[in-house]
């Protein structure tokens, strides 16, 4: 969404609470070990959060239920802030962000900001 022009009559982007959605992002691929925990048979939901983040709370809530919902999906939740190096290599920028793995591990998706259930399940089919 555009707002009005700046002083130099370049339009400038508002901020929004909206969830931003990125595509694939090749060649980033995660294990087991990088993550603290195996990864899903089918799809793994991988969630970057930190500790007085209220809408990482709200993500971790729906992450569960999608991942209880649809067999061979699995949730892992990460401490940001315990983990710097893979928030510098993934550029994870805010928490919370959700990444999602096909089962080799592969990210396929990542949505930074709070996700609605029917997008989470969304991009999982584009995992699977």
């Amino acid at each position: 969404m555009l707002a009005a022009a700046s002083a130099h009559g370049v339009p400038r982007r508002r901020r929004s609470g909206r969830v931003r959605v990125r595509g694939r992002d090749d060649g980033k691929r995660l294990r087991a070990p990088e993550l603290g925990a195996e990864l899903g048979e089918r799809a793994t939901l991988v969630q970057f959060s930190s500790a007085f983040c209220a809408p990482c709370r709200a993500t971790r809530r729906v992450l569960d239920e999608v991942a209880g919902l649809v067999p061979g999906v699995a949730h892992v939740e990460i401490d940001a802030e315990a983990h710097l190096d893979l928030v510098r290599r993934l550029e994870i920028l805010r928490t919370p962000t959700v990444l999602v793995l096909d089962a080799d591990g592969r990210v396929v998706r990542r949505a930074a900001g709070q996700p609605r259930k029917a997008d989470v399940i969304a991009a999982l089919g584009e995992a699977m």
